[in-house]
């Protein structure tokens, strides 16, 4: 994705584009779940951050490292919250990095029963994560979590969008 003027799209018109750039990141071998993730909803903020950010999610693929605990998207969209609700020394914790990191959470529990990565691929258990269709699933998943954050950045009027 490279930097778009939000303001030349309707909501569901940008909700579409960060999905489709989301998973269009990890089909493409660029990057993994988690990278595509954090990357997309950054550019989609006006790198608030330089490309390097996506290196703070590199760790995060495959259930963090290929442990298949936490899934490697929700890990990246949480990333991304915090770039808009996140703090720096000093600053008090802002309730509203809790509440919407537990509403991602809570909205993949609701989809997968679970954020965990084992459980989410568990179809697939024993490919090693090679197989096309696990790949094709964890990359759904990668749009549905950029799609999830950047919606409730525009709810929350953090993203402006037009027409």
């Amino acid at each position: 994705m490279t930097l778009v003027n939000t303001m030349e799209y309707n909501k569901d018109d940008l909700l579409d584009k960060v999905q489709e750039d989301a998973e269009n990141l990890f089909r493409s071998g660029t990057y993994f779940c988690s990278e595509a993730v954090l990357q997309t909803i950054n550019e989609l903020l006006g790198k608030p951050y330089d490309e390097n950010i996506v290196k703070l999610a590199s760790g995060f693929p495959i259930g963090m490292g290929k442990a298949q605990c936490l899934c490697g998207a929700v890990s990246g969209g949480q990333m991304g919250l915090g770039i808009v609700y996140g703090r720096v020394e000093g600053e008090p914790m802002k309730d509203k990095m809790f509440d919407v990191s537990k509403k991602l959470h809570d909205y993949i529990i609701d989809e997968y029963k679970s954020t965990c990565c084992r459980v989410i691929t568990r179809k697939w258990q024993g490919d090693d994560f090679k197989s096309p269709e696990r790949k094709e699933h964890c990359i759904t998943i990668t749009g549905m979590v950029a799609r999830w954050v950047a919606n409730e950045l525009i709810e929350d009027n953090k993203i402006q969008v037009g027409r």
